[in-house]
């Protein structure tokens, strides 16, 4: 089980070259808050533009758009962070076209719901190329997802900026083309949490490090990416036969006993039984990975069911409004990973003028009435720096982009609501780090690196029980 399962993943792979057509559904807008257009058959979500900000002075953009294009899943069981992708996507289209648009001309978003599924990906990242010839393609969610979306655009010299993609496979294939607008690779995202506990173990507010860990996760690739830097697996890299080990592991590393791992297969449902087997095991510290948050919301459900509640929770998803609301009280407590807080004091750039988190939150909560949180953040800052890498080389050829975002350097960076972001020849970002952040009285407080940012709180420690 330590070992990443991509097996499945070869077909689809296989059928890269010859994929063609559609498969979904596409919405098509501007960004100027038009009714979009909605193409074939299948149900598809609207891509919602809301209100802009008047910046006064621009012209209107005129010409042919500059399209932008994404496969999401709107549907299926990515589906809650996928709709938030997209919404991150079109806000940033709106605040570019408000602010006169892209080389004199309007951006355009086009978005296809995938369902979910690698193969629809596959066919929808062709069409985008082939038939609705789209001047940049932006990532998709999760590694299941990215990992074959990531080849077609590879295939075809375009850059693929992406937005999540965290595991390590995604990264070692000697792809040109790739960026990844977030911190470290999944595998290595569990030592933020430990580093977190062992922080406040020095402040005295964690009285003893966990002894002991249960780590359950989903068979896809993200999530057992975080389980695998954990439990110290190997990652098999695709058509290299090289293999990556990751011996001993965190939990090793940190004197915890690993006392329970498991796995839970794709389309899983029988979340008692897991949560009783956890139950058993009876681990000071759970691990909970998965990319669909509705999974985490099931299971944590399911262990309020049993009534066994850990002294620390992490889980791998839950930083949406969406988790709080789900789990009420039950939230308290519980520790996410992100690279964004809306606490942060990054400065990022958009239209040639400062853009900056704080910019971006004051904005979409004035255009959509509700605050935007991580999984809007994200794809916000991927078209940020797609819109910063033409406005530089004043064309949307591929290639050029591509050359420019490797070209970047800490003195001259993508400047972003993430923060600034150099790459590497991987395509992984240099100099990031993940932030830690715990619900605590119904908000999601940024508890760890302390000191960063203005607003960090100390952690809640144990959770309290349910």
């Amino acid at each position: 089980m330590r070992k990443l399962r991509w097996t499945a993943l070869v077909a689809v792979l296989a059928m890269v070259l010859a994929a063609c057509g559609g498969g979904g559904s596409a919405t098509t807008t501007a960004g100027d808050g038009a009714t979009p257009t909605t193409e074939g058959g299948a149900d598809t979500t609207p891509t919602t533009g809301g209100e802009t900000t008047d910046t006064g002075g621009d012209e209107a953009p005129e010409g042919d758009p500059i399209v932008f294009a994404s496969s999401l899943p709107l549907t299926g069981e990515f589906s809650i962070t996928g709709a938030k992708h997209r919404d991150g996507y079109q806000f940033c289209v709106d605040e570019i076209n408000a602010r006169g648009g892209l080389l004199g001309r309007p951006v355009e978003l086009l978005v296809e719901d995938n369902r979910s599924d690698t193969e629809v990906i596959v066919t929808q990242m062709e069409r985008f190329i082939n038939v609705d010839q789209a001047d940049v393609l932006l990532g998709t969610f999760s590694s299941l997802l990215g990992f074959p979306a990531s080849t077609v655009a590879e295939q075809n010299n375009m850059i693929y900026p992406m937005p999540s993609s965290a595991a390590l496979r995604v990264w070692e294939r000697g792809y040109q083309h790739i960026f990844y607008f977030q911190a470290l690779p999944g595998e290595y995202t569990g030592k933020a949490i430990l580093d977190t506990l062992a922080h406040y173990n020095e402040q005295g507010i964690v009285e003893e490090m966990p002894q002991t860990a249960a780590v359950v996760y989903a068979d896809d690739f993200f999530a057992a990416s975080i389980a695998t830097g954990l439990v110290g697996g190997e990652v098999e890299i695709p058509d290299t036969g090289e293999v990556i080990s990751l011996a001993p592991g965190f939990l090793a590393e940190n004197d915890i006993e690993l006392v329970l791992e498991e796995v839970w297969p794709v389309g899983y449902t029988d979340w008692i039984t897991m949560a009783n087997s956890i139950r058993t095991a009876d681990a000071d510290m759970l691990i909970v990975s998965s990319a669909s948050v509705d999974e985490v919301i099931a299971l944590v459900q399911a262990l309020q069911t049993v009534g066994y509640s850990p002294d620390v929770l992490y889980t791998a998803q839950g930083a949406q409004s969406e988790f709080q609301a789900a789990l009420g009280d039950a939230a308290e407590g519980i520790l996410i990973h992100s690279v964004w807080s809306p606490l942060a004091n990054f400065e990022g750039e958009l239209g040639g003028e400062p853009y900056t988190n704080a910019d971006f939150v004051n904005n979409y909560t004035e255009a959509h009435g509700t605050p935007p949180d991580e999984d809007e953040a994200i794809p916000f800052a991927v078209c940020q720096g797609v819109e910063q890498a033409i406005r530089a080389t004043g064309t949307t050829d591929n290639l050029q982009l591509s050359e420019w975002l490797h070209s970047r350097t800490p003195e001259e960076p993508v400047r972003t609501i993430l923060g600034d972001f150099v790459w590497n020849e991987k395509g992984l970002a240099e100099g990031k780090s993940f932030l830690v952040n715990q619900w605590q009285n119904g908000e999601l407080e940024f508890v760890y690196p302390v000191g960063e940012f203005e607003g960090t709180v100390d952690l809640i420690h144990p959770k309290p029980e349910w």
